[in-house]
């Protein structure tokens, strides 16, 4: 056999195979639904690996020319990151645990130490289990509470098909038992005898908790609660005073919990509160009473509390507040922790049992990230907190509460040096075309012009209510250094500004995301920040949707594109609700095959079904081959349909990971590498490759 080595000279195209999908009374092509291996998750059909083949020859033969300038970029990158770097160590229990970085490795390891003295302890390698593998990645991993045991969850391929192990930390010896295709936090009862755990099932989805004993067979293990709606999700978790286990289910909009004694697994679980649909809520326990965090009477949640006898009957701790958004509480022995959004910025509060007076703490900057840090024991005095914002790097705090005090305890070193006053940062509100006022953060350097000539980097995700922290990047430097502005726009369909910001953005109201992203771009033209076609953009996922939708609908704003794993065939995925995630998503996107106006809402909007004969700005693609997300074949649909449409001849690249899957490669520096390529991309395309 001759292997052609010499370069493509010619984009590869993809054969277009007429087929078509009918629902409702309307058709709709797809010409490259042949692109979907029928065997999937295994993908081997040859057509199809040789169309991924081409495309990634493709990709290498153009962005070969702009090496140098992603190997620059790759050396600025790595020089910002401290490959020494190591956590700040916490109590837990007996022990004191951190996690450091050798010089040049890719992954972590894990150590302790005795709290009374002693050596340390390595008790995770993840160098050690990752050698060999082209993919690696560390999932939920838990210390049993007398400290013996280790469980936990690696993926090896991409797939987010764990395996987890359990090791013994006082022998170092990997027990037999593992537990394949687990999907779940891994969650001890309070001997540190059995383990509680999820697994996928065929479709991908976790529909179940299961207890193992240690010692005896993983077939014997016992199925303690099974979910039968297929659009739920079940998970696992533990309270704060660790008497409790919590199994949940619920899909986007609806959840349910139960609660197990954590020193009788195998009791009748108590329910918490029935279901109801489109509500949700998350328990925690104190001192036998439950609090709960609920948006049964207002989007923006509430804090109630309950007896163990009656759970369902709620008692209100904490009102609803339209400017206040509550997010998360954590419950500690002496009292708790509330955190939110006022008006879109973080706020931690900490309320006794006894009043529930909030005391909230103070943070400097005018648009910042804060959240509490790793906490993990219940009786404490003081609180790791921690905080960054577009200009300050990750920073650690320990918060001592009787002085009202912070202790600054580690600053994100960056060996390159970094000088903050060379940057500022602004929190902006731009108007979308209905009037609302979409915030926007900000970064640039301190001698930017305002007359519209410098470049700018847009974000936007805008999808599941997440919210975009306007945080910290070292990678991000490199555009900055180069002249860019890069802004995050904290479009609705997110719940930057509470949970109606995100049901302002979803399901008949989904075109508000895309449309807030285009006014937010046109707004910071308005404003000086940039000009037309001097804006590159990115997202991923359903952030690469939002790509796609501005794309179609704006081409001619951007100056360079990038999409990472683009959920972009909207309606054939909603369609098929034998895909892993389908039926839960119905909730986010609404369900296409039982409503038409859902159908006829999606294909308005889809990216896929919405490609035209038009002019495309250049445009860079990323898929995962063992995505199960995101699966491969809708990127390279997308493409394939582009190449053949589009009016243009700006650059169209595909890159395919043949052997990793949603987020990319793993390890700390292959990971920096896409972002080297992805800069490098967008400063070629920019005019700015010689920057």
């Amino acid at each position: 056999m001759t292997v052609n080595t010499m370069p493509p000279v010619a984009a590869p195209v993809a054969l277009a195979r007429p087929h078509s999908i009918t629902h409702h009374g309307i058709t709709v092509s797809d010409d490259y639904a042949w692109l979907r291996d029928p065997g999937y998750p295994d993908v081997k059909d040859a057509d199809v690996l040789a169309y991924l083949a081409q495309e990634n020859a493709w990709f290498e033969a153009a962005m070969a020319p702009h090496k140098g300038l992603t190997d620059a970029l790759f050396a600025e990158m790595k020089g910002r990151i401290k490959e020494d770097d190591s956590s700040v160590p916490q109590r837990d229990g007996d022990y004191i645990y951190w996690r450091a970085f050798e010089t040049g490795a890719q992954y972590r390891k894990w150590y302790r130490k005795p709290v009374v003295g002693g050596p340390d302890q390595l008790i995770l390698d993840e160098p050690a289990l990752a050698e060999g593998h082209d993919y690696f990645r560390l999932g939920a991993m838990s210390v049993s509470p007398d400290g013996r045991y280790l469980a936990y969850a690696i993926d090896n391929d991409g797939s987010e098909r764990f395996e987890a192990r359990i090791k013994d930390l006082f022998t170092g010896e990997i027990l037999p038992e593992s537990i394949p295709d687990t999907l779940s936090s891994l969650v001890w009862t309070s001997d540190s005898k059995g383990l509680l755990y999820g697994l996928a099932n065929e479709n991908w989805r976790t529909d179940n908790a299961r207890l193992h004993w240690l010692g005896q067979s993983v077939a014997s293990d016992v199925e303690l609660f099974h979910e039968d709606d297929e659009g739920f999700r079940v998970s696992i978790g533990l309270t704060s005073s660790e008497k409790w286990i919590v199994i949940a289910t619920g899909d986007h909009v609806t959840t349910e919990a139960w609660l197990i004694p954590a020193d009788n697994p195998t009791a009748p679980p108590l329910l918490v509160a029935a279901r109801q649909a489109g509500r949700e809520y998350d328990v925690d326990e104190h001192d036998g009473t439950l609090y709960i965090k609920t948006n049964d009477t207002h989007p923006n949640f509430r804090l109630v509390k309950a007896t163990l006898d009656a759970p369902d009957q709620w008692e209100e701790v904490i009102a609803p507040d339209a400017h206040f958004y509550l997010t998360d509480f954590t419950l500690f022995k002496r009292f708790y922790v509330t955190e939110g959004r006022q008006d879109g910025l973080d706020q931690i509060e900490l309320r006794d049992y006894a009043t529930h007076t909030p005391k909230r703490l103070p943070f400097p900057e005018a648009s910042y990230s804060a959240s509490l840090d790793d906490n993990p024991e219940y009786d404490v005095t003081v609180l790791r907190i921690g905080y960054e914002s577009m200009v300050t790097p990750d920073t650690i705090f320990d918060y001592h509460i009787a002085e009202e005090r912070f202790e600054l305890l580690k600053v994100q070193e960056i060996p390159s040096g970094y000088d903050a006053t060379r940057y500022a940062t602004e929190r902006l509100m731009i108007p979308a075309r209905d009037g609302t006022q979409i915030p926007v953060s900000i970064v640039y350097p301190a001698d930017l012009p305002r007359d519209g000539s410098a470049p700018l980097h847009l974000y936007g995700y805008g999808a599941y209510g997440m919210a975009m922290e306007p945080g910290f990047s070292t990678g991000r430097l490199s555009l900055l250094d180069r002249g860019f502005a890069f802004a995050i726009a904290h479009i609705r369909g997110g719940d930057d500004l509470g949970q109606q910001w995100y049901l302002d953005g979803k399901l008949d109201k989904r075109n508000n995301t895309f449309t807030d992203f285009v006014d937010v771009a046109k707004g910071l033209i308005d404003l000086g920040y940039t000009s037309k076609g001097r804006i590159s953009i990115s997202g991923g996922s359903a952030g690469g949707e939002l790509m796609g939708a501005v794309i179609n609908s704006d081409p001619d704003l951007w100056g360079a594109v990038v999409a990472h794993v683009p959920f972009v065939d909207v309606l054939n995925t909603m369609l098929d609700e034998t895909l892993p995630l389908t039926p839960g998503e119905w909730p986010e996107w609404g369900n296409p095959i039982e409503d038409k106006a859902a159908f006829e809402t999606i294909l308005a909007y889809d990216p896929y079904a919405n490609v035209k004969a038009q002019d495309y700005p250049p445009l860079m693609v990323t898929a995962g081959l063992n995505d199960p997300r995101v699966t491969y074949w809708e990127p390279a649909k997308w493409v394939a349909k582009l190449r053949a449409t589009k009016t243009d001849d700006n650059v169209l690249l595909l890159k395919t990971n043949m052997g990793a899957g949603h987020g990319g490669k793993s390890g700390r520096f292959e990971s920096l590498h896409e972002s080297a390529e992805e800069f490098a991309f967008i400063l070629w395309q920019m005019g700015m490759a010689g920057a």
